[in-house]
């Protein structure tokens, strides 16, 4: 059991994306991204998202906050669109622990984009070093999907902000396993990386990472319910994933170097 759980007290809005997340406003008063548990992708993207987020953020990368909310029988039952479309079929929604990512705005007052034309990248984006130094994380996690990230803007600030979201599919989603490729995990556009000039551009994370002892690598699995995984393999299963990415720091200067070799050329400045 979790040592603190929010509840949900209202669904705002469906979200797009294959799990089929939900808006939600919490007991805290904060919005939250919510993934449910039976979504159409696995229950363990719920784990995942919580795992990888917090590793992102144990990183000092600009990840959002997850937590572990509560969605009642009562707000299921009395909000018409809490439901999942599977196979042609609405089904409601799974009450019980839910994870939920903390929206990086006010979505009553501010808005977040998830593109933005290549032309305003460049220059409009506050933190896009970050972009080189989340590939850090996404290699070693092993994330199966392409980077996913969105971008906001107060009315008063002059640049973007970059979050990274969607940490669902790392450790090859419900696989739990990790089938490298040099094109997983990366951004689809290459101007991102275009400030990247050496080893020096994926740092700090790069050491943080490489030097991260067990006992804090683990100490991310604080609060994870057991719902979210412990039916979906064996009951060792958590340990035997964190024994894998312990081995894996050795191993994400090799991972960034596929990619770096790769056909996308993408660190055209990167000449040492």
């Amino acid at each position: 059991m979790t040592a603190s759980i929010l509840s949900a007290v209202q669904q705002i809005r469906r979200m797009r994306g294959g799990s089929q997340s939900h808006l939600m406003r919490a007991s805290d008063g904060n919005f939250y991204i919510t993934k449910f548990q039976g979504n159409p992708q696995h229950t363990r993207v719920l784990a995942n998202e919580f795992l990888a987020s917090k590793l992102g953020l144990l990183l000092g990368l600009p990840m959002p906050e997850v937590v572990v909310i509560e969605v009642s029988d009562w707000l299921i039952g009395n909000s018409p669109d809490l439901y999942v479309e599977n196979a042609g079929h609405n089904m409601p929604c799974s009450s019980g622990l839910q994870l939920g990512s903390r929206y990086v705005v006010n979505p009553e007052k501010e808005m977040v984009f998830d593109y933005l034309p290549e032309s305003l990248m460049q220059k409009n984006i506050r933190n896009l070093q970050d972009f080189a130094r989340v590939l850090v994380l996404d290699k070693w996690t092993g994330n199966a999907d392409g980077r996913q990230v969105i971008f906001s803007k107060s009315a008063k600030a002059r640049k973007y902000s970059a979050t990274f979201i969607d940490q669902g599919y790392c450790f090859n989603a419900g696989e739990w396993n990790f089938p490298d490729s040099p094109l997983r995990g990366i951004y689809a556009r290459n101007c991102v990386y275009e400030c990247v000039t050496g080893w020096e551009s994926f740092e700090p994370v790069l050491s943080r990472a490489e030097q991260m002892d067990y006992n804090q690598l683990c100490s991310v699995a604080c609060d994870l319910p057991e719902d979210w995984w412990l039916r979906y393999g064996s009951a060792d299963a958590l340990s035997c994933l964190f024994d894998l990415l312990y081995q894996r720091r050795s191993g994400i200067r090799d991972l960034i170097t596929a990619f770096r070799n790769s056909s996308r050329n993408p660190f055209p400045n990167w000449k040492s």
